[in-house]
């Protein structure tokens, strides 16, 4: 699969859906696209999409939205819902995936409308890895095919035949393909076309060695003979504005014609550049020749997304944006009837990391809470993971910032008291005025006058200084007591905005 770009296109730069929304998965039904995402240790799990054009996408829930099938709190960061595999099979969705934190195999579950109910885990014991895809056979049979962790190979693309009714393997898992040699071969992805199955896998590693290959066999269960021009997509060593390409899902269209979606990161800053809203779900067109994927990625134009938005809490149920690390939403929000939103601390052993949070979904925006702190104080949170963070703070009569790097946490800017018991909160993004990939700056309007608390380098909150898999998010937490949220705005910004 060869993959078709200039530095000079710009189709290729702008996310299909933005933000922390990796490992991406794609199925049509007629003329209906649903994409799933990766979601490590956020609940809900799996953010589930809609599209009718793979180009403008809604947000339509999350698949792993009960305790039953994703316990809050039971993952650290960048443990939980490794990449989900999304498939529609027999007048059915099915979702396979990895809970890396819940005990081991991997889980599938099921459902006759992607708007739900899913149905509780199917878990499938002896398979022993991530990254599981389902794939089924003209007779039915079905295939789990997965990056194995064991194995007297090492790790690689294992296979294995199961019965999805009763979770049971039926046979010792089979090394498959794994690539050209290049290192974490994953993400396998199993389809048929005409007389061949192609096995599209990532390889290189999900840092800007990543890369996509794909290889055909006559059977599901090969020989796999690798495509000619491999690795297939990949803009490691260039100078293209977005990295890490690779975990890619193939689709056809009703129209017979194909596309791909993977995922990326957009790095900015000096060298070696910072990533910071995580990796993102990018797309490409694909032709045929000779029975390979060639992508273009130059075919789709990707119209101005509309990222902003407006939340004064007054549905009965939260809106499906809204995420939390270490506990559920359901323990920490509570709706107001007349409208917003009121949040208590967390219960559990990671409640102290529970917050009401979306991901960040620009390069440069503005986030702000109208906070009610009668009865409680109040934290609006930047997380990158449970160690790198910012957050504005209002506590023992004042409100203030403070960051956490590492192991090292500690104030930060200017503290200015509190006038009352409502005040806004203001997180941004801004354009760098050093060599990061951006500006951070905390602010809080008191008695109807802004303070700037803090301004720092945002490469401290960027995926090249803390590692891991996940992206930014921003949100509201309680520290201690009842905290009343009457409405927060979320909006992109562009450089002329910044102050």
């Amino acid at each position: 699969m060869t993959s078709i770009s200039t530095q000079a296109d710009l189709t290729s730069v702008v996310p299909i859906i933005p933000g922390f929304h990796p490992d991406p998965s794609v199925c049509r039904v007629d003329d209906d696209y649903y994409l799933a995402n990766s979601s490590f240790e956020y609940t809900p799990g799996v953010p589930l999409w809609h599209s009718r054009d793979l180009l403008t996408w809604t947000l339509v829930g999350n698949i792993l939205d009960r305790p039953d099938q994703l316990p809050p709190g039971n993952a650290s960061s960048s443990g939980g819902v490794y990449a989900p595999t999304l498939r529609h099979h027999d007048g059915r969705f099915w979702l396979i995936t990895t809970d890396v934190s819940g005990g081991g195999g991997q889980i599938v579950v099921s459902a006759e409308d992607p708007s739900g109910p899913w149905t509780s885990p199917t878990r499938l014991k002896g398979l022993h890895g991530i990254d599981p895809d389902l794939a089924w056979d003209q007779d039915g049979t079905c295939y789990v095919t997965y990056c194995s962790v064991v194995g007297p190979d090492g790790p690689g693309i294992a296979q294995a035949r199961v019965d999805l009714e009763s979770g049971t393997v039926l046979e010792e898992p089979r090394p498959l393909w794994s690539g050209i040699g290049l290192a974490h071969p994953e993400a396998p992805h199993l389809y048929r076309r005409g007389a061949y199955w192609y096995l599209l896998i990532a390889e290189g590693g999900t840092e800007r060695g990543h890369s996509v290959s794909i290889a055909r066999a006559d059977r599901p269960d090969g020989p796999y003979v690798g495509a000619p021009t491999n690795p297939v997509l990949s803009h490691r060593s260039t100078t293209h504005p977005v990295q890490n390409t690779g975990h890619a899902d193939l689709v056809e269209n009703a129209d017979g014609t194909w596309a791909v979606v993977y995922l990326g990161v957009r790095p900015r800053g000096y060298t070696p550049m910072f990533h910071v809203n995580g990796r993102e779900t990018f797309l490409a067109g694909v032709d045929w020749i000779d029975d390979w994927p060639v992508v273009d990625e130059t075919r789709y134009h990707r119209p101005v997304l509309d990222t902003s938005y407006t939340d004064a809490f007054h549905a009965t149920a939260l809106h499906p944006r809204w995420v939390s690390p270490g506990t559920g939403l359901a323990q920490i929000a509570t709706h107001v009837p007349a409208g917003g939103l009121q949040l208590s601390p967390g219960t559990g052993p990671r409640a102290d990391v529970g917050a009401l949070t979306a991901r960040v979904l620009d390069l440069t925006w503005r986030f702000e809470a109208d906070l009610g702190l009668a009865n409680g104080s109040a934290a609006l949170l930047l997380r990158l993971d449970d160690t790198h963070w910012c957050e504005i703070r209002t506590d023992a009569g004042r409100v203030h910032a403070v960051v956490r790097i590492g192991p090292l946490e500690v104030p930060h800017g200017t503290a200015v008291p509190l006038a009352g018991p409502s005040l806004t909160l203001r997180a941004e993004a801004l354009p760098p005025t050093t060599n990061g990939p951006d500006d951070v700056r905390l602010s809080a309007v008191v008695d109807g006058t802004e303070h700037e608390l803090a301004r720092f380098d945002g490469r401290y909150l960027s995926t090249e200084v803390a590692g891991g898999f996940t992206g930014r998010v921003v949100g509201l937490r309680s520290l201690d007591g009842v905290v009343d949220v009457a409405e927060v705005r979320y909006t992109p910004l562009a450089e002329h905005d910044a102050p």
